[in-house]
């Protein structure tokens, strides 16, 4: 199963096409210590500098050099899609493997529950919250991680609601197996395909959202790099400084565009209709 998975994944050129622009984003952000100078280094005599061999991408309103900040942005962005993305997954999966192994009245709750989540538009939601808390990165991954997690439990919980009568689930109940080991032991692992994609799919969304927040400024703050508030500069000096919005612009694009190319690689992988 998992070789053969393995083996549309590579023979999808649009899903390899976006794991090399991850890749891309990954080494960069590892190798942004190694590589690049303090981005939060202030040098009024370089600024404004359009991009050159001092600096490959220019420099910014205070002499900081760009790249180095889109370097250390892409941690920022990264950390913020992983953490974000699990926390959505670990409550999503939970409470949809409830409502879809138990149905009844613990359905109905837990559903209930998440239409009314989904009534409000998750953006203006996580502004809400955030006008009551410290606009800090961790406060920003736990908050988008806890208002994304119901499209996940829609998708565990059909999952749950289809593989709970099968044979191997009957026959495992049959034994005198516990609820919890019948749920996370033998159906779990056979309801995750879906997850992996909206997954890799949410990544993108956690980083889109960053970004936007930060570039309202209640996301990251200053001096700490993110490709958001690097933005909000860009869109300053747009008509003398083009590089302070579009470098930044083309890192959000290529790693957002990698997760949703991945994203439909691994739906087209796992979707049981095209096995043959």
């Amino acid at each position: 199963m998992a070789d053969t998975v393995f083996k549309r994944i590579c023979a999808n050129k649009m899903a390899m096409a976006g794991l090399a622009m991850i890749a891309v984003m990954v080494v960069l952000a590892l190798a942004a210590p190694l590589i690049c100078a303090d981005p939060a280094a202030v040098d009024i005599s370089r600024q404004l500098q359009p991009p050159g061999a001092d600096a490959w991408l220019g420099t910014d309103d205070l002499g900081r050099d760009v790249f180095a900040r889109i370097a250390y942005g892409a941690r920022i962005s990264l950390l913020v899609g992983f953490v974000a993305v699990g926390i959505a997954t670990v409550v999503g999966v939970f409470f949809g493997a409830l409502a879809g192994y138990y149905s009844g009245w613990v359905d109905g709750v837990i559903m209930r529950f998440v239409d009314i989540m989904l009534c409000f538009p998750s953006f203006f939601l996580i502004l809400a919250v955030i006008a009551f808390l410290e606009p800090s990165i961790w406060n920003i991954m736990i908050i988008i991680g806890l208002t994304s997690w119901m499209g996940v439990a829609r998708l565990v919980r059909a999952e749950f609601l289809s593989l709970r009568q099968r044979d191997f689930v009957l026959a495992v109940r049959s034994l005198g197996a516990s609820d919890a080991r019948i749920i996370f032991r033998h159906i779990l692992p056979n309801a995750l395909s879906p997850v992996l994609v909206s997954a890799a799919l949410g990544v993108a969304g956690a980083i889109l959202t960053e970004s936007s927040l930060s570039f309202l400024g209640i996301g990251v703050q200053p001096p700490t790099p993110s490709w958001g508030n690097m933005l909000i500069v860009g869109k300053q000096t747009l008509g003398s400084a083009w590089w302070l919005s579009v470098f930044p612009g083309l890192a959000i694009l290529i790693t957002v565009l990698g997760y949703n190319l991945l994203g439909e690689g691994l739906r087209d992988a796992l979707d049981p209709r095209l096995k043959h």
